[in-house]
């Protein structure tokens, strides 16, 4: 990797690394949510498209053209309330920049694990190749050159309020530029050259922000899904009704509602008709209401990350002009409001699905719902059978609970006035982590019980319905053991099988 600053050699590939290594071709306009995971997970090699590179490359000379026509902020001022102090023009080459990514590289908390940094730079890198941050290309190039290695940048978890990421972005340029600290395996890479133009330009984004909600969508997505089959599951062992999932029911338009409405009946083969009591709980009866809004929050934050996971929102914008001056534009496309509000309203839905899965839960542990004894019992008299899950399940739906507090409430006043607001985007998208984990387990606890009752009752779902296959997918890797043991083994393996059951209703 060369020191200084150009195009450096291309990097991993479209269609593999020559290994058997599938990959992901980074060009600015396409990169997925399911794209983010794979890189996240060293699931892939990475490369750069180039037409992307050319959009790089001409917005980076654009750049380094503009700042001799006109003030820049950033490049050739301070940033922040010092927008207007400007750049001694008799500094050596890069001077600023470094002082900007010392000062900025000031995170503090918990190091990220490796994940969510390679998350980051395949967002950043990625959003680079949109074509308006007017950085170097070797900065690009490098970021690419890491997540095709072993080793990451050490970030801190805390240093963005959902206006950019500017202490992690800057953490990582200082890895960058030899300064800063690497984890994982391998060496780093040769060291780069930071100008002052680099740096505002690096740390003018969100891409740990934007990464972290495609890893929270990445986990919850399959949960969601599966929720449907694991619900079918429980109203099957209950005997529930399947009435409340009658298309007249549903015929105010909401999407997911309906969806879910259309998957019950489906899934349990059969007309709507009533169950073994004149109406059930809410658990079942209100599913469609209470889960259908998740799925709806859910098709909100893809959508919002769809755009922003391949968007050039950096501040200043650098706009190539072919024939003429660059168009340097000023602007607060760094506010992440949307997405923040996004995942506000998606943790909120998770919230009162999760606890819908815990109400069925119960359902589970109680005979009169079940016609079994107590907590699915199968031992001698006073065993305690699954009454456990419900103790962790609360457990894990208290986390989710605190999580779900909406991120968008806060508010800040930051350098000296000028900036007045924050979306706490940052904070929305780790609470999103934490709540996907816990609905996972929420709704585990609820397929362990679920697949215990059927056995009980003496065999799963009637092979008509498309239901027994997601029964047959957990009957095969849960434990057939019913006498009262550790069931922590058993939440870990439902946890593992949500994604494949999800996959049951593409089928």
């Amino acid at each position: 990797m060369t020191t200084v600053h150009g195009m450096a050699p291309a990097v991993g590939g479209g269609r593999g690394d020559g290994g058997g290594r599938p990959s992901v071709l980074l060009d600015g306009t396409a990169l997925t949510v399911d794209d983010v995971v794979r890189v996240a997970d060293g699931e892939v090699s990475v490369g750069m498209s180039e037409e992307g590179r050319d959009r790089l490359h001409r917005s980076w000379l654009a750049a380094r053209e503009v700042v001799t026509l006109r003030p820049v902020y950033g490049r050739t001022t301070g940033v922040g309330a010092n927008r207007y102090e400007v750049v001694a023009g008799s500094e050596s080459a890069g001077a600023h920049g470094l002082r900007l990514l010392r000062s900025h590289g000031s995170g503090i908390g918990e190091l990220l694990p490796r994940r969510q940094v390679r998350a980051m730079l395949a967002v950043r890198a990625n959003q680079l190749l949109r074509g308006g941050a007017g950085l170097a290309p070797v900065i690009a190039e490098t970021m690419v050159a890491v997540l095709n290695g072993g080793g990451y940048p050490a970030v801190h978890e805390h240093g963005a309020v959902g206006t950019g990421d500017l202490g992690p972005l800057a953490e990582a340029g200082l890895a960058f530029a030899g300064e800063g600290a690497w984890l994982g395996e391998g060496a780093p890479p040769p060291p780069i050259l930071i100008e002052d133009g680099d740096a505002l330009a690096l740390m003018s984004s969100n891409a740990l922000t934007i990464a972290q909600a495609a890893l929270a969508v990445g986990a919850v997505r399959g949960a969601l899904r599966a929720t449907i089959p694991v619900a079918a599951l429980t109203l099957g062992a209950v005997d529930g009704s399947t009435e409340a999932y009658a298309p007249e029911t549903h015929h105010v338009p909401q999407a997911g509602a309906a969806l879910v409405a259309v998957e019950m009946l489906r899934l349990l083969g059969a007309e709507p008709a009533q169950g073994r009591r004149l109406q059930d709980p809410f658990g079942l009866r209100c599913l469609p209401q209470v889960h259908g809004p998740a799925l709806d929050a859910l098709t909100d934050v893809e959508s919002v990350l769809a755009a922003e996971l391949n968007a050039a929102n950096e501040n200043p914008l650098i706009v190539p002009a072919p024939g003429g001056p660059a168009k340097v534009r000023h602007h607060g496309g760094f506010h992440t409001a949307q997405l923040a509000l996004a995942l506000d309203r998606l943790r909120l839905a998770l919230l009162g699905t999760a606890q819908l899965c815990a109400a069925r839960l119960s359902m589970l542990t109680d005979p009169e719902m079940t016609g079994l004894r107590p907590f699915l019992a199968a031992g001698p008299p006073a065993s305690s059978g699954v009454m456990l899950l419900e103790y962790g399940a609360g457990s894990a739906l208290a986390e989710l609970r605190a999580a779900a507090f909406p991120a968008t409430l806060g508010h800040i006043v930051l350098s000296r006035g000028i900036e007045e607001h924050a979306s706490f985007a940052s904070q929305a998208a780790r609470q999103s982590l934490r709540a996907a984990t816990s609905y996972r387990l929420v709704l585990a606890c609820e397929l362990v019980a679920a697949v215990r009752a059927h056995r009980l009752r003496g065999g799963g779902p009637d092979s008509a319905q498309p239901v027994r296959e997601a029964f047959e997918l957990a009957d095969r890797m849960l434990d057939t053991d019913v006498e009262d043991r550790p069931l922590s083994a058993d939440v870990e393996r439902a946890d593992a099988l949500l994604d494949p059951i999800a996959a049951t209703l593409a089928r």
